[in-house]
């Protein structure tokens, strides 16, 4: 099998492979994609998510996490630059091994949905990646099964792609906005040879940062009302990033907030918005040009990837700028060119194509020196913009005699600004010790600095006076002499992790226990509760078909009504005192009925009267009362034949599994029903 391309994104991943005529973008996790985010392409995108859900087993990811998580951890490939520490499932997890999650489960989906296995791998990284987060994207394949042949640019792979498919040479400049960061790069392309010769970007700007700015539009419109759940902020986030690309083809888009407000958000404002956030995505465009002493109307092609550089503003202002004609989107796919141009590079490197790939440093390498008034600078051993691999040997002398150890801290980033520069990144500290003190100048030692070019730094120290070597060996700790998790033994643990379940609540009323026969379900769930104390199932509402229940169609003008669910649970209680009563509604209840009961609602919502399904749940409020039903053994109150549920739960049509609801003016009668297998009444959502 030949090796993959993996475009690793801030928001969503691509894999793709050369077949040997030409490259396949691989349809992977497509299955958990549903209507309002089905959009041409998304097929081929796994979001970049992991996350849990008390409806669903174990660890989900990519749409079955966007879509349905109501805990996730998404943007992991932006954490790899600090490694913070995530939580999941009530454990913590270093942001590597969720990372590692994202690849494990992307090479099970090829296999079992693309019938292809990925284990060797060209990864890409933003072309300005510290060298700390490239170390621990490697590592987080590596955890996950995949091994690294070379870690590439996302430019320098995009450019790859174009000039494989138009077969033509020049100067290319790669616009990459993506969900995370903003990298502006300048290619050679030479009858197949590629050179990067020059590459800016700045961190934590990208899709992330424009969705909080709409957000900010939004909330600025309709303040929050109240507090809201997580699965209500969580929805809504996802409604701000949907109505964000539906604002790259549509002129305007209607956002709802958790509180019901309806807001309308023009493609202009949204643009006008915006215009600080792509003013400094242009800086990087023209520090690149400048730094290779490049004009605009000499370079080839533009090409714009990532999803932020396809909002209309964007592509006009680097069009303006550049005074130039952008390559077309059918010639360079924004969303997929990265992972193309991997797998072509991959397919290179297996020797089944002609090229040669040479990468440059983004950032510059060295170390942190102290002069005798104690003022730190940074020393630069290898500079940015050189090719890569790069060796530097640079000497250094203590500050004093009689030293017995040397802190090195080996550092990267930008010499010219100050060692506290946010720019500036300290990997880690090494410590040099000698054999025996003396005087400074018989303490000179030679630093010596090997970079790869998959982006692996090697550091040497040796002592000038006799040639012992001091230090030697690959930096493999980053971050402030933090040592990086066991990242595979974490992963074991992520996958296997269970999402906590709610805590279930006291009953509203007190309980009878009088005798009752069990009734036919699952066993492990009707064994539930203490030997020998009988009692009633509990009553689970499937509460929007009951509000709707005797009201007009949609299509006819109707509206469920929440008095008419209100009056079915009285009358429920008042015939089965007896029974505890689970009240279900779907997500979209609170807008779909008539305004004056909205609040009612809400009301009923925050005091947990009733309960509504996470964002994004698959099969909404169906799916949650047939959860709580197994979880309780209990009886579901609904006209609905849950027909789409009916194979993975034989039980639903069992006798006595579920009651019928039927009102004749404003009297609520409670039948035992059996729900048709055939024919699914329609249901009025």
């Amino acid at each position: 099998m030949s090796t993959a391309g993996i475009d690793f994104g801030t928001t969503n991943s691509v894999v793709a492979q050369w077949n040997g005529e030409y490259v396949e973008v691989l349809e992977i996790g497509g299955r958990g994609l549903d209507a309002d985010w089905l959009r041409p392409g998304f097929e081929l995108l796994y979001p970049s998510v992991v996350g849990t859900s008390t409806l669903r087993p174990g660890t989900l990811f990519g749409w079955e996490a966007k879509l349905r998580s109501e805990h996730a951890v998404e943007a992991c490939k932006r954490m790899l630059r600090d490694e913070p520490f995530v939580s999941l499932g009530g454990s913590r997890f270093a942001a590597t091994t969720a990372a590692a999650g994202v690849f494990h489960a992307m090479a099970v989906a090829a296999e079992e949905e693309a019938a292809t296995e990925i284990r060797d791998a060209v990864i890409t990284v933003p072309a300005n990646a510290t060298g700390a987060a490239r170390f621990r994207t490697r590592e987080a394949a590596r955890a996950a099964g995949l091994t690294v042949r070379t870690l590439l640019n996302e430019p320098t792979a995009a450019a790859i792609a174009y000039a494989h498919e138009m077969e033509v040479d020049g100067e290319f400049l790669v616009f990459d906005w993506g969900g995370g960061t903003m990298d502006a790069t300048l290619l050679l392309h030479d009858e197949g040879f590629f050179d990067e010769k020059a590459s800016r970007g700045v961190n934590q700007l990208g899709g992330l940062e424009i969705d909080a700015r709409l957000r900010r539009m939004v909330l600025d419109r309709a303040p929050a009302r109240r507090q809201w759940t997580s699965s209500e902020k969580r929805q809504f986030n996802l409604d701000i990033e949907r109505a964000k690309i539906l604002l790259s083809q549509q002129e305007s888009v209607l956002v709802t907030t958790p509180d019901g407000v309806v807001v309308e958000i023009g493609q202009v404002a949204f643009s006008e918005a915006i215009q600080d956030l792509i003013s400094r995505a242009l800086d990087p465009v023209e520090e690149c040009l400048a730094q290779a002493r490049i004009e605009p109307h000499e370079l080839t092609a533009v090409l714009m990837i990532g999803g932020s550089s396809q909002i209309p503003a964007v592509r006009a202002a680097v069009a303006e700028a550049l005074d130039c004609e952008l390559v077309d989107t059918d010639l360079c796919n924004p969303m997929t060119a990265v992972a193309e141009g991997a797998a072509i590079a991959a397919a290179a490197m297996d020797g089944e194509l002609k090229s040669i790939i040479r990468v440059v440093n983004t950032h510059a390498l060295g170390t942190v020196t102290k002069n005798r008034e104690g003022q730190r600078r940074f020393s630069a051993l290898i500079d940015r913009n050189q090719r890569l691999p790069q060796q530097r040997i640079k000497s250094y002398e203590p500050t004093r005699d009689n030293v017995a150890k040397l802190t090195v801290e080996v550092w990267e980033g930008d010499p010219d600004r100050p060692v506290d520069h946010p720019d500036n990144v300290k990997l880690t500290d090494l410590v040099l010790t000698y054999p025996s003190m003396g005087k400074a100048a018989d303490s000179v030692f030679d630093l010596e600095y090997t970079y790869s070019k998959e982006g692996l730094l090697a550091v040497k120290a040796t002592l000038q006076k006799t040639g012992q070597v001091l230090l030697d060996g690959e930096v493999k700790v980053f971050g402030d002499g933090q040592v990086l998790p066991e990242v595979r033994k974490e992963l074991e643990r992520l996958l296997e992790l269970t999402p906590v379940a709610r805590p279930v609540s006291e009953p509203t009323h007190p309980q009878q226990q009088p005798k009752t026969q069990p009734l036919p379900g699952p066993p492990s769930r009707r064994s539930a509760g203490a030997v020998g104390v009988p009692r009633k199932e509990p009553l689970i509402v499937d509460g929007s078909n009951l509000a709707w229940n005797g009201r007009p169609s949609r299509a006819a003008g109707g509206q469920p009504s929440f008095a008419a669910l209100e009056a079915a649970v009285r009358s429920l209680r008042l015939k089965h005192p007896d029974r505890d009563v689970h009240v279900v509604v779907d997500a979209t209840l609170r807008h779909d009925v008539a305004p004056p009961e909205r609040p009612l609602v809400e009301k009923a919502i925050e005091a947990n009267e009733v309960v509504q399904p996470p964002a994004g749940t698959e099969g909404k409020g169906d799916a949650l009362v047939i959860s709580i039903a197994k979880e309780v053994s209990g009886v579901i109150v609904s006209n609905d034949n849950f027909v789409p549920f009916q194979k993975a739960n034989p039980w639903l049509r069992a006798s006595g599994r579920i009651m019928g609801a039927t009102q004749s003016q404003g009297v609520w009668v409670f039948n035992p029903r059996i729900p048709n297998p055939a024919d699914p009444s329609v249901r009025r959502r």
